[in-house]
Formats: C-alpha cells, sequence, structure tokens
C-alpha cells in the first residue's frame, strides 16, 4: 500500500470504530471491534476487518447479518465525517478469525500441558 492507502485505511478505521457500533441495532453479540481495514490502490474498496468476542458460529452470524444490514448506514456516516476525499470506498465487512485461530491454538497447547 502506498502512503494515501495507508493514511486513507487509518482514517477509515478510527472513523469507523465509532460509528459501526452506533449504527448497528442489534447488540446481543455485544462490541465490535475492527482489526484492520485495507484500501485497494484504486481507493474504490475498503476491506474492513472485524471481531467479537463470542466464538460461537451462530453469534458470528448474526453480527455478519446485522453489519450487512447497516452497511449503507455506516457508509454514509463515514462520508458525514471524512471529507477531504472526492468518493467514500465502497465497504466490504469480513469477519477476521486470527483471534479466533488463536484461543484456539491456545486451547491445544493449555492441553498439552
Amino acid at each position: 500500500m502506498s502512503i494515501t492507502t495507508e493514511r486513507l485505511a487509518s482514517l477509515i478505521q478510527r472513523e469507523l470504530a465509532s460509528i459501526v457500533n452506533l449504527e448497528v441495532k442489534d447488540k446481543s453479540f455485544g462490541y465490535i471491534n475492527l482489526t484492520e481495514v485495507k484500501v485497494t490502490k484504486d481507493l474504490s474498496f475498503a476491506t474492513v476487518y472485524y471481531t467479537i468476542l463470542s466464538d460461537d458460529p451462530k453469534v458470528i452470524e448474526r453480527a455478519k447479518e446485522a453489519i450487512e444490514q447497516s452497511k449503507v448506514t455506516i457508509r454514509m456516516e463515514l462520508a458525514k465525517k471524512i471529507k477531504n476525499i472526492r468518493k467514500i470506498p465502497e465497504l466490504i465487512f469480513k469477519y477476521d478469525e486470527a483471534l479466533a485461530y488463536g484461543n484456539h491454538i491456545d486451547k491445544i497447547l493449555k492441553t498439552i500441558k
């Protein structure tokens, strides 16, 4: 990523952190933590990686559906906060499985001891 895409990704992550948790209506899965944002070189797409505290597949699916339902509103709120770019990137939300995988490895290591 170039400097501009890195700066934009950082700015989007910072602004989305508050927007996502305000705009997502379903609070049954708790707080949504944004782990990383990657912006394409042409600045048209931003992939937003997120985690939640639960590792239950049903809860993760419910969170995914809630985020997808709120995606348009989240993008509009982001456009209100970031005014120095011409076009706000299309947001693609993906569940970040790194935390769940790390917890799985940790459990395996504890059973070995």
